[in-house]
């Protein structure tokens, strides 16, 4: 849906009903006041004369307006459309929750797209409504202003933490666009909860099958880089550790490193690893009128687990080609203990390795085959060369054809990495075993599989948890 799309009855009924299921697809500003919200803002419903509809925070922030202090518009799940696009628009907003727009501006966010700035720009102001470096810059407000209120965090860090260049930028940029500088901000909401972690809420739209996906990345979590326990789910990242533990109304993020200067990128692969932006009722209300209906009604709010990294879930496709997931969990631990680099203390103790380290490792005596260790040198060389970019710069359709011109990768691993690392609600993982007990068990045929579209990934998820 593009800027000119927003249909303004279908906006202001689910502001009157402070639908919950329009959260993050639209945000309602106020002109007498020039605060914009999120659809659900308890605040009294402002008379339909007075309000605009922007498609993103970035595009009422461009307008003047400043996000409310009532219902945090910081808060609000992601649009579930921008999150499962593949076009252009789509990709580069994964790459700007990246902080490749912070770190190479318009110019190096354009080239990893490969089309020209001005036409990024075009796209942008098109689609949302504002340009890639405004959508850049709210995100980087939004993100300081949820710090400012949730954390301890000092002012310094909180303005590095959130990507700004120095603190006299953030002070600068925050009272230019918001009307107020940091530290009033700080004064009027306290300091957050005590305590050294810093911790964050990241929010979902609801129902959220937490239970399934925690079992899902459990059963496949690699020894010494993740650790999973019924309840929360612990990872090694450059330079200290993540877990996230869901919550009733939310998933809480504790964040243990030693550069806060990252935790936009780390935020971002959080949300897609849970799936955080999804849209349950759409799904549901496409796969429950198939022959999935039982299996939707039973997990209505299940999700499919992301990638933290793209060449991760890759090489864990590629290991788990005909062996069970234990043993190819067992197989990948040797192979992070051997690649990745170390990062000390107690379990998770290292990183997976990326794309370079992996293309120059001896994958020798680890229990790979031969011709697993070439098609892994293969994919690890092609990513690091930048032939295929797995972690949002590319049509997922290109790098599945790309991942397929590899000897050793088949259709199966394709979609799988298209499914978990892609975020391709259709991929379609065609061959699994899994599914096929699942489709024989259920009575399903396979000339159902066509009706599952466009939420193919999920129906897969689906299938696999009725085992």
């Amino acid at each position: 849906m593009s800027v000119k799309e927003l249909d303004f009855t279908s906006c202001y009924r689910a502001v009157v009903a402070r639908d919950a299921r329009f959260d993050g697809r639209f945000y309602t500003a106020v002109t007498s006041t020039r605060i914009y919200c999120r659809p659900i803002c308890p605040a009294r419903t402002p008379s339909s004369r007075n309000v605009r509809f922007y498609r993103h925070a970035a595009s009422a922030e461009a307008a003047g307006f400043r996000p409310c202090r009532r219902c945090r518009p910081e808060l609000s799940p992601g649009d579930p459309g921008w999150d499962h696009r593949g076009d252009l628009v789509g990709r580069a907003l994964r790459l700007i929750d990246e902080g490749v727009a912070d770190d190479d501006g318009v110019t190096g966010l354009a080239g990893r797209l490969h089309i020209t700035g001005r036409h990024l720009h075009r796209l942008f102001t098109t689609e949302i409504g504002a340009g890639p470096l405004a959508v850049a810059r709210t995100k980087r407000l939004l993100l300081a202003k949820q710090l400012l209120t949730e954390t301890r965090l000092p002012i310094t860090d909180v303005a590095f933490a959130a990507g700004f260049g120095s603190v006299r930028q953030f002070n600068a940029v925050m009272k230019e666009t918001y009307g107020f500088p940091p530290g009033e901000l700080r004064d009027a909401t306290g300091r957050g909860a005590a305590g050294d972690a810093l911790t964050l809420r990241l929010h979902r739209r609801e129902p959220y099958d937490a239970g399934t996906l925690i079992r899902f990345l459990r059963a496949r979590a690699i020894p010494g880089l993740e650790h999973v326990d019924g309840t929360s789910y612990r990872r090694a990242v450059p330079g200290g550790t993540v877990t996230l533990t869901p919550r009733p109304d939310h998933v809480r993020l504790d964040v243990d490193i030693d550069d806060t200067r990252r935790l936009a990128w780390i935020v971002a692969r959080c949300r897609r690893l849970f799936d955080l932006d999804a849209d349950p009722e759409a799904i549901s209300a496409a796969l429950g009128e198939t022959s999935l209906a039982p299996l939707v009604a039973a997990r209505p709010g299940l999700r499919v687990p992301g990638a933290w990294d793209g060449f991760e879930v890759a090489v864990r496709a590629v290991v788990g080609q005909q062996i069970s997931v234990a043993g190819a969990r067992t197989i990948l631990g040797r192979v992070a203990a051997r690649a990745g680099r170390p990062i000390g203390g107690e379990e998770p103790a290292h990183l997976f390795p990326t794309a370079a380290e992996l293309a120059e490792a001896d994958l020798g005596g680890l229990g790979l085959t031969g011709r697993r260790v070439a098609t892994l040198k293969a994919l690890a060389a092609k990513v690091a060369g930048g032939e295929i970019d797995l972690d949002g710069a590319q049509e997922p359709a290109e790098v599945v054809a790309r991942l397929m011109e590899i000897p050793g990768i088949g259709p199966w691993t394709g979609s799988y990495v298209a499914l978990r690392a892609l975020r391709d609600p259709d991929a379609w993982p065609a061959g699994d075993l899994g599914l096929r007990r699942a489709m024989a068990c259920l009575g399903i045929p396979d000339n159902h599989i066509e009706r599952w579209r466009p939420w193919r990934a999920y129906a897969a998820l689906h299938l696999w948890s009725s085992e």
